[in-house]
């Protein structure tokens, strides 16, 4: 006989760049994706079953995240009580070193909770430096945390017009990725947030001389289509730097034509970040969680 398995949603992060994305792998991969290590890392709590990740939100090679999310079960020997939560913290923790990914927190969730289908949404941030005449003066903290687009600057005010065009509900099908994995997935997404703000670098004050700037564009919806954010991105980067005008945006959704998107457009990995999920709170707080 087992105890009862115990669900926890954790909350984690990681620097993207060395894995082929989140997702498992196979683990004969030269390249494997952060599930592979945190299920590796989980076998440390001594379960009596594997265990296994179940991700929120997809990232592909090269996207990192500020805050990604994934449920899990724990099935302990018999007459052993629950872990707590902060020991799934330190543990994963512990055993993830060598990795940059790190447990941020986590929560025992009931068992119908899923953390891809009970997520109210999800925001990602692309970032870019403009003041860079090739991709190798970007500064050397900053390499494969931002991109920087051809040309010294970007028409904002052109880019915020273009990105109003985003916001509603939509069928962004135009914005999918033509190799999508999931073609029958419905193209209708509704974007709460398309915003472009300016940002800052990591101690850039400490270089202002050369005369770079930071932008944030973030994007919020329940969910999005494979490659969505990079091809939004890419697209108000084209208008940024007078490739596309403003309402070719809106034309662009109207034709809900992946191939109708403009080629060598879409905004590479490096630069965008899942920053986080975000859950009903009620989720979250479990009988066991109140009574702390």
């Amino acid at each position: 006989m087992h105890s009862p398995k115990t669900r926890y949603l954790v909350f984690f992060q990681y620097f993207g760049t060395n894995y082929s994305g989140v997702m498992e792998t196979l683990t004969d991969q030269p390249v494997l994706g952060v599930q592979n290590y945190l299920e590796r890392a989980a076998q440390n709590l001594r379960p009596v079953t594997p265990i296994k990740f179940y991700v929120s939100s997809r990232t592909d090679t090269g996207v990192h995240a500020l805050c990604n999310s994934a449920h899990l079960d724990i099935q302990r020997a018999v007459g052993k009580p629950p872990l707590p939560e902060s020991v799934i913290v330190s543990a994963l923790n512990y055993y993830l070193k060598p990795e940059p990914i790190r447990i941020l927190s986590a929560y025992r969730v009931s068992d119908n909770f899923h953390a891809r289908f009970s997520a109210l949404s999800r925001t990602y941030v692309y970032r870019l430096v403009t003041g860079c005449s090739h991709h190798s003066q970007i500064p050397v903290f900053e390499r494969d945390l931002c991109w920087a687009p051809k040309g010294d600057h970007l028409n904002v005010p052109a880019m915020q017009e273009a990105a109003g065009s985003l916001l509603g509900t939509h069928d962004f099908s135009t914005f999918r990725s033509v190799s999508s994995e999931k073609p029958f997935k419905s193209p209708i997404k509704t974007l709460a947030q398309a915003d472009i703000r300016p940002s800052s670098g990591f101690m850039s004050h400490h270089y202002e001389y050369r005369g770079l700037q930071f932008w944030e564009l973030e994007f919020k919806s329940r969910s999005f289509l494979y490659r969505q954010v990079r091809r939004m991105a890419g697209a108000l980067v084209a208008v940024g730097q007078g490739r596309l005008a403003p309402y070719r945006i809106k034309e662009l959704l109207e034709i809900r034509d992946p191939l109708a998107y403009p080629l060598n457009t879409m905004a590479p990995a490096a630069g965008l970040f899942l920053k986080s999920v975000e859950y009903d709170e009620a989720d979250l707080k479990t009988e066991g969680n109140a009574a702390k």
